[in-house]
């Protein structure tokens, strides 16, 4: 599975890091949430400057601009429930810290303090989600309701009624994605740690609030690891039952995943329509709910269920998914609302996604996307697609696996080289140093690192978490039906092994705890994607043709269109909630069905000479990891900008330096990377040079 969970600070402080509101846009707005006792900022626009001129006279002109700087973030949160006008004013004269020794040694408390507090959280919520998380055994009652508890809820408040948060913005500079991008490149590593010091306090955002949020977010991550689909039970319409009886394919990786293997079988293509015949009931929600996660007879075609009593087949009734699935979706928006004007600057849930986390602009995001998925060589790619499988393209043709070894062999080849190599989970555990040392590690180092990587057994498709203090491991998580390994468990186990290796290298080599993880998710994204792309040169079985790098571009290239246009899909719901803020589950699947064929319609139809296909709606992420899925085409631009990069040099040496830069904007980082901001330009040149040499 490509993905990874979020364990950044909005995993541990339930908080979006970001940049505060000045004096004039104070707002007198309260959730009637607890831990807030009361709404009323009593801190004015006079009693900041009144503050202010007091601060200048007493500490003298060398502070004035720290404390022109300081009153007004701190003055923007403060609460009746905090003090009056004149505790404020006190609070303010007896707490600002002029002494720059004495700056930097509270400095250097709050990052050793904050290590221990959101590491220690971390763990505790990572522990207490493992029955979700991992395949262990059933589910317990208590599991869910555990895995909604967040220990870290009251943390923020908690925070602010100790004074220690109006310690911070008082003291240190709080700066916009604008000032980063601006002034980040002529910051100290000191500086840099300092305004992720303050990027915890955008906001005060009550534990009840950041509870409801949690909720949605369990509540989609629940439905979507168990939504599974028994292959083994599909029928067509003269009831057989192509795949296996024991295949379980989760929505909607497995079903990807397989579809993609299918084109080296000689029914590969029946198979392949009879996935995408599914993929679209999911999607309309025409799916029988009796076949979502249990092992029921159903003809996705004719839409039919069936029991089975000895060799007869006999339908019984069975009604569809009561839109279940778009009503998780609503579940996060409305969530996310209520979090909505406590953020003045950021009212949309899509503004603090991009703008606070992924630090990357919205629209910019979007230009680089459909910069890509309008490209004028798609149509010569899609060309040479369809001459490699004799056919025309079909729209699941999206995840054409030929560009890649594994969709060159079969399946059940694949899968035996797999079971041989690695029969239980812990096989595959004790080869890791060797599979790092086949990238480039040195023993001592892939000894490092393995000593730091924890590797688990996935409920859901897999995923992998970092640790967040010293002395913590990584865990990697990757499926492993009946106890012996697949190669869609190995292909996604080197995928998250890439993830585990960057969070060890940013946390265990950070010189500040604060800097200790890449910019955004599409940064860590991208070390996933070079690891996974090396899945079969690890087992031994390299792509021996000597057009492999035109080979490999294509694959990145391919893959890259394809969730561009998904990532679109989700980007545009999003906009379409928050301008039908009221919309049941049943208008919203109709919006997102008709948003999924307009992309499609646009950028997609002339490749694939088909109109009106909604298959870019069936990502799960959109349910259970909202707005997350810009992070994989910029991820995979990322990528090949640094595989282009790593071309003869050492992949272990250089990302090592990469991930040291940790948490500076992604601009940033790429520019002390590979010398260039993030760019589809590299990729789409290269893909035309690729189309060029595979044509002749």
């Amino acid at each position: 599975m490509r993905r990874l969970v979020l364990v950044f600070l909005l995993s541990v402080f339930c908080i979006w890091s970001g940049v505060g509101r000045s004096a004039e846009s104070s707002v007198s707005t309260d959730s009637g949430a607890t831990g807030s006792s009361s709404s009323t900022i009593v801190v004015t626009p006079d009693c900041v400057k009144q503050v202010t001129d007091k601060l200048i006279t007493k500490f003298g002109e060398a502070s004035r601009v720290r404390i022109e700087r300081g009153v007004p973030q701190a003055a923007v949160y403060w609460r009746t429930g905090d003090g009056t006008t004149q505790e404020f004013e006190q609070y303010c004269l007896d707490n600002f810290a002029s002494d720059p020794v004495l700056l930097k040694d509270v400095f250097a408390r709050f990052e050793k303090n904050f290590e221990s507090i959101q590491g220690n959280y971390h763990r505790i919520t990572r522990d207490i989600k493992e029955p979700i998380d991992l395949d262990i055994g059933e589910k317990l009652p208590v599991d869910e309701p555990f895995a909604k508890f967040d220990p870290s809820n009251h943390l923020q408040e908690d925070l602010f009624q100790t004074k220690l948060a109006f310690y911070v913005l008082l003291n240190f500079a709080q700066t916009s994605l604008m000032d980063k991008l601006k002034d980040g490149p002529k910051w100290s590593r000191d500086e840099w740690a300092q305004t992720r010091l303050v990027d915890y306090f955008p906001a005060r955002v009550p534990a009840d609030v950041q509870q409801k949020i949690n909720d949605a977010q369990i509540a989609g991550e629940s439905y979507i690891n168990d939504y599974n689909i028994f292959a083994g039970y599909l029928l067509t319409a003269d009831k057989k039952t192509p795949f296996a009886e024991d295949l379980s394919l989760i929505s909607h990786w497995g079903l990807r995943d397989h579809l993609a293997t299918l084109y080296v079988t000689d029914d590969g293509l029946a198979k392949q329509e009879m996935i995408f015949k599914v993929m679209e009931r999911i999607i309309d929600q025409s799916i029988p709910q009796s076949v979502i996660n249990k092992k029921t007879f159903w003809d996705p075609y004719s839409n039919t269920v069936f029991e089975k009593a000895s060799d007869t087949y006999k339908q019984i009734p069975a009604s569809p998914e009561p839109d279940t699935r778009y009503a998780m979706i609503l579940k996060t928006f409305h969530a996310q609302q209520i979090a909505d004007p406590l953020y003045p600057k950021y009212p949309r849930y899509i503004d603090r996604r991009f703008d606070l986390e992924r630090q990357i602009p919205e629209k910019e995001v979007e230009r680089i996307l459909t910069s890509l998925v309008s490209s004028d060589v798609l149509p010569a790619v899609g060309e040479l697609i369809s001459k490699r499988i004799k056919r025309p393209l079909r729209p699941y043709d999206l995840w054409y696996s030929g560009f890649k070894v594994s969709g060159m062999i079969p399946e059940k080849e694949l899968n035996e080289k797999i079971r041989q190599k690695y029969a239980t989970l812990e096989a595959f555990t004790k080869d890791v140093p060797r599979i790092l040392q086949f990238l480039g590690f040195t023993p001592e180092k892939a000894q490092y690192l393995i000593d730091r990587i924890a590797i688990d057994p996935a409920r859901g498709a897999g995923h992998a978490t970092g640790a967040m203090m010293h002395g913590d491991k990584a865990h990697l998580r990757t499926r492993v039906p009946k106890n012996s390994m697949d190669y869609q468990g190995f292909n996604t186990a080197m995928h998250e092994l890439g993830h585990c290796v960057e969070q060890t290298f940013t946390l265990y080599d950070s010189d500040h705890i604060l800097l200790a993880q890449v910019p955004n998710n599409a940064c860590t994204e991208c070390f996933a994607f070079v690891f996974q792309f090396r899945d079969m040169d690890v087992l031994g079985m390299p792509l021996k043709d000597p057009q492999v790098e035109h080979i490999k571009t294509l694959d990145t290239f391919w893959t890259t269109y394809e969730i561009a246009g998904v990532a679109l899909v989700d980007l545009q719901v999003w906009r379409w909630m928050y301008e039908n803020q009221n919309a049941t589950p049943a208008q919203l699947k109709e919006a997102t069905i008709k948003i999924a064929k307009d992309v499609w319609n646009k950028y997609y139809a002339p490749v694939f000479k088909i109109q009106d296909c909604p298959i870019l709606a069936i990502y799960s992420h959109m349910i259970a990891y909202p707005l997350y899925l810009a992070d994989y085409p910029l991820g995979f631009i990322i990528c090949y900008q640094i595989e282009d990069f790593l071309k003869g040099k050492n992949l272990a040496v250089e990302m090592e330096r990469m991930c040291k830069s940790g948490y500076l904007t992604p601009k940033q980082w790429m520019e002390n990377a590979v010398g260039s901001d993030i760019s589809p330009e590299a990729i789409i040149k290269a893909a035309k040079k690729a189309v060029e040499a595979l044509n002749k």
